[in-house]
């Protein structure tokens, strides 16, 4: 065949993916309870496994699932689905057991020789996906992603003699596990991150009702300051850049050119969707309608103790619930904190942003681990299909 990809080792070749399998596309029907699971790519795990127990029901008809009806071996190919920003062409290896079919923007790949071991068609094919040559498959339409299979099915697979498959297989599984692992130990640590910054909040910032140190008090939101409600901005006004930062109920929304506070540092509360999330922020800045935000204090206090004292609050559970959950200024008003004397507030807050730096100094470093992880995934089976593993 032309345009081959790279040398192979002696007793390799490269034959194209519709030379060594069959297929054929997924179906769909009605929900029904007591139906046939479908697998949709939805159900497709990052490591190429597939989640059975979320698989949907339908009603098939005997047609619908004499041509879909899945085999242990059979890889199941993302052909159409994703959007802009998420390509499609993922691949997983259906082992399940029972009557299991696939949807209809999946395609069944089936193994048709018997010199082509049916796991390693699939490590070569999530490989080449997670390397990122499926990107150059695809037709984007405005709201979806479509492989061009004829060109999928082109693609140039490097085959060796089964045994050589079969040892290959062997070896990036045991390869594989032990990713697994490192992935695993990574999770439990950020995990840990997680909750060290939860117990901290925790112990700093008791529920009400507690038992407070000498000098603490029990003080109402009310008491502290009186909120104001942003205004709106009309999406024409916002900007990807500029001088004045506009913020919304979860953060920054983008910038503009008039702000609507011109001096100080206030502490901006999600008042529409993300309810009750904090942000402190500086003027020159506009706050929108989605949020509110302190506009004036009526005791001396620290800015961050009291920002880190609302980020301990469950906003959540005292919004009104809707299509759009939302909290007003009333119900912020009767929440409770502990108030200690100003120098210990001071005294916790640094306290606290030290721990904060620690904890995010722990996952970049956790990041930079998945990272690795990931490149090294990839070096693996990048090894296996030139024959250097």
């Amino acid at each position: 065949m032309t345009n081959i990809p790279y040398k192979l080792p002696d007793g390799w070749q490269w034959v194209k993916l519709g030379e060594v399998c069959d297929y054929k596309s997924g179906v769909w029907g009605q929900t029904d309870p007591n139906g046939i699971p479908v697998l949709r790519s939805t159900d497709f795990l990052p490591d190429g496994n597939l989640s059975y127990e979320t698989a949907v029901r339908l009603a098939l008809s005997e047609k619908q699932l004499k041509k879909a009806v899945l085999q242990p071996g059979d890889i199941l190919l993302e052909r159409s689905g994703g959007g802009p920003h998420k390509p499609v062409g993922r691949v997983a290896y259906f082992q399940g057991q029972g009557t299991y079919c696939c949807g209809n923007f999946i395609t069944r790949l089936r193994v048709s020789r018997a010199d082509v071991m049916p796991r390693f068609l699939f490590y070569f094919l999530f490989h080449f996906h997670i390397s990122g040559r499926t990107e150059s498959l695809q037709t984007q339409t405005t709201n979806i992603r479509n492989l061009r299979f004829n060109e999928y099915l082109a693609i140039a697979v490097p085959l060796p003699p089964l045994e050589e498959q079969k040892r290959i297989v062997a070896r990036i599984e045991e390869l594989m596990t032990r990713i697994k692992e490192a992935k695993k130990l990574r999770q439990e640590s950020k995990e840990k991150a997680e909750l060290l910054w939860q117990s901290a909040l925790a112990e700093t910032f008791p529920k009400p009702g507690t038992q407070l140190p000498d000098g603490w008090q029990w003080v109402k939101l009310g008491e502290i300051f009186r909120l104001k409600n942003g205004k709106f901005i009309r999406k024409n006004d916002l900007q990807s850049q500029g001088n004045i930062p506009v913020y919304g109920s979860n953060g920054l929304l983008g910038f503009t050119t008039i702000p609507l506070l011109t001096e100080g540092r206030t502490i901006v509360i999600g008042r529409v969707g993300a309810c009750g999330a904090i942000n402190v922020v500086d003027a020159p800045c506009w706050i929108s309608d989605n949020a509110m935000f302190v506009a004036k204090w009526f005791i001396e206090c620290d800015i961050e103790y009291i920002a880190l004292a609302l980020r301990n609050v469950d906003f959540s559970s005292l919004a009104k619930k809707g299509a759009q959950p939302s909290i007003s200024q009333e119900v912020i008003y009767n929440v409770l904190i502990p108030l200690p004397p100003l120098e210990e507030q001071k005294r916790i807050v640094v306290h606290l942003q030290a721990l904060q730096e620690k904890i995010k100094s722990l996952k970049e470093s956790q990041t930079h681990t998945e990272t690795k992880l990931k490149e090294l995934e990839n070096s693996i089976l990048d090894k296996a299909f030139k024959g250097e593993l």
